[in-house]
């Protein structure tokens, strides 16, 4: 509650403009979508490979309201993962453990069944997705699981809504188990007020945060060299950890200065050339994949359409 009793949420997907997080997040699904596969592995355990396909669904849905209005919600990731199985997925990240956010989550995932519903002969069969919510922050008492439970003519149906916390994940888990996807969101585990002011007057435990950046440098770059990580994907991640650190840390100078000083200066160190290419490359076989034509990627990636058909393997005539 604020000072005046209204209730204040601090839900990434609630606020009607995007927050720096859910801006990084968003990114993250478009950019880097393989890197979910191992997120899921270890939320649901799944076995995914790297080899399957992910299928966006459209995350604007419209709420129909007691009142006759329609307002208007968007959801953080509803996709499909086509593999040995086809199963649908629907993954939302949020700053603060909350349990209000089950209202969202079943909104969400009642109207992503419901539109892909389908009707035969007197019976509307519909779906729902398999849910999880991402914590960047949480607490000894968050738990693990939440649960959403309805109460029918015909009986009680319940699921669960699944917990990932990223306090959970130190840099070792997260390189062995290529949780690749939590690294801009690790700063989170320092991200206290109190952390956050013993770092900006403590210059030892400054350093200290410096070298665990500098590891996740390093491993980057050697998950790069050996072709575990393209270029693009590298870049992302280094870049979208920059914005989430610039946006936590604004208010420490110190902070920000020591963390983005090793993420920053490491990119501009690096084969910038060599990056921006690959990451064109990367794009044009992701927008590929999703049907875009070859015209439109060659626009996109202000290159020729031969150059294009070479990137994707297309004989040239």
């Amino acid at each position: 509650m604020g000072q005046n009793g209204e209730v204040v949420s601090d839900n990434l997907t609630e606020r009607k403009y995007n927050t720096p997080y859910d801006d990084v997040f968003r990114t993250l699904l478009n950019d880097c979508k393989m890197l979910l596969l191992p997120v899921l592995n270890e939320i649901f355990g799944e076995n995914y490979t790297g080899n399957e396909q992910i299928v966006y669904s459209k995350n604007e849905h419209f709420m129909n309201r007691q009142d006759g209005i329609e307002e208007e919600r968007i959801t953080d990731a509803s996709f499909t993962v086509i593999g040995e199985e086809t199963k649908k997925y629907l993954f939302e990240c949020q700053s603060n453990p909350d349990s209000s956010m089950l209202v969202r989550i079943f909104e969400y995932a009642t109207q992503i069944a419901l539109d892909e519903g389908e009707i035969v002969r007197n019976t509307l069969e519909v779906t729902i997705p398999n849910s999880a919510v991402l914590y960047l922050r949480s607490t000894k008492s968050t738990p693990d699981k939440l649960e959403i439970k309805i109460n029918t003519p015909g009986g009680t149906v319940a699921f669960d809504v699944l917990v990932m916390k990223i306090r959970e994940y130190g840099l070792d888990d997260i390189f062995e188990k290529n949780l690749l996807f939590l690294i801009p969101f690790y700063i989170f585990n320092f991200g206290t007020k109190k952390q956050l002011e013993e770092l900006e007057n403590d210059s030892t435990k400054l350093e200290a945060l410096k070298k665990e950046y500098e590891y996740i440098v390093r491993r980057l770059n050697e998950l790069n060299e050996q072709g575990k990580l393209s270029a693009y994907y590298y870049v992302t991640i280094i870049e979208m950890s920059g914005k989430v650190v610039e946006s936590l840390t604004a208010q420490y100078e110190k902070v920000l200065k020591g963390v983005k000083d090793v993420m920053g200066g490491t990119v501009l160190d690096y084969k910038a050339k060599d990056i921006y290419e690959q990451g064109k490359k990367d794009m044009a076989i992701s927008l590929h994949e999703s049907g875009v034509s070859e015209d439109l990627i060659a626009k996109a990636a202000n290159v020729s359409v031969d150059l294009v058909r070479k990137w994707l393997g297309i004989s040239v005539a």
